[in-house]
């Protein structure tokens, strides 16, 4: 078995995928509540560690730290005055899990106190309503964790090559998925809104300016399988039309972005280099067609201890 790029077929773990789901959900409401606004919902994401996924340092009580191990299989809760505390990641309800976070978090000494239904999802049940018993397949978590970690090596790696804004290498718990974001410094204009599950006034802050937008879903976002996206905000002429790179990708319309699906990485001789294509590709169409000044905003990628070559001053 690949377990640096794994098989993560989503129909093998669809039913374990949306417990996990749903359990980022109540952690991330947590975090969004306690944490102050950072541009574009920053300050909500979760962001990948040696066993899983971290919200880093929550400004609640002596600070507060929930991880959740992807491989011993546990949501983890630290405070900065050293306390600790934990529960299994196990087959249980959404109301079981909600509950006891709600205790960790008092015995790590912060306030339990968040919005209690998810978002982006379809027919979302509050927390505490939701009892249904939800398996849990730790091997499939496994090789879905071993994918992001693989997935997050390029798009960092992809981040480098970027002088003007760019987002952190971060995990969205409303949709699922692991993103990275450039930006032209241009204003966009008013986003329509619409996303299901998601206020509005949240989206058009997401997209207050020009964005070229990449990232990696599990599936049931729009897709019945694992799939990279890239999209642009303002989309313009002529974007649906680009040619990108590798073979197998291509532009969803009704999605309104491009599409690689996982299983084309997986399966190549290359998948770095194949999935590197499709990042550079797809932004290259967005900032050559919305006319990005990409001599201003583009670097060379990034090598380990070799500061950013400077160009001479005027």
């Amino acid at each position: 078995m690949n377990m640096v790029w794994p098989e993560i077929p989503l129909g093998a773990w669809q039913e374990t995928y949306s417990a996990l789901h749903l359990y980022t959900q109540v952690v991330g409401k947590y975090r969004l509540a306690r944490t102050p606004w950072i541009n574009h919902s920053w300050h909500a994401t979760f962001y990948l560690n040696a066993r899983g996924l971290t919200t880093s340092l929550i400004p609640d009580a002596a600070g507060i730290e929930i991880i959740f191990d992807l491989i011993s299989h546990a949501v983890i809760g630290k405070a900065g005055d050293g306390r600790r505390a934990e529960i299994a990641l196990e087959p249980i309800s959404v109301a079981d899990f909600h509950a006891r976070f709600c205790q960790l978090i008092s015995q790590l000494g912060g306030k339990p106190e968040f919005h209690g239904q998810p978002n982006e999802v379809p027919d979302p049940i509050p927390f505490k309503h939701d009892r249904q018993i939800r398996p849990y397949d730790a091997e499939a978590v496994e090789r879905f964790f071993h994918a992001l970690v693989a997935i997050n090596r390029v798009f960092y790696q992809f981040r480098t090559g970027f002088l003007g804004k760019v987002s952190p290498v971060h995990l969205f718990w409303g949709a699922f998925d692991l993103a990275v974001t450039r930006f032209s410094g241009r204003p966009a204009p008013l986003h329509p809104g619409g996303v299901p599950g998601l206020p509005d006034d949240v989206t058009r802050e997401a997209h207050s300016h020009q964005v070229s937008s990449a990232g990696f879903w599990p599936g049931g976002s729009g897709t019945d399988f694992p799939a990279f996206y890239s999209y642009t905000y303002p989309a313009p002429q002529g974007f649906a039309e680009a040619e990108v790179a590798p073979e197998g990708a291509y532009f969803d319309r009704k999605l309104g972005e491009f599409l690689l699906p996982y299983a084309v990485v997986q399966t190549s001789t290359e998948p770095e280099t194949a999935l590197m294509a499709f990042l550079e590709s797809t932004y290259r169409a967005a900032a050559d067609l919305g006319g990005w000044d990409r001599a201003v905003l583009e670097c060379p990628a990034g090598e380990p201890l070799r500061p950013r070559p400077l160009t001479k001053q005027a």
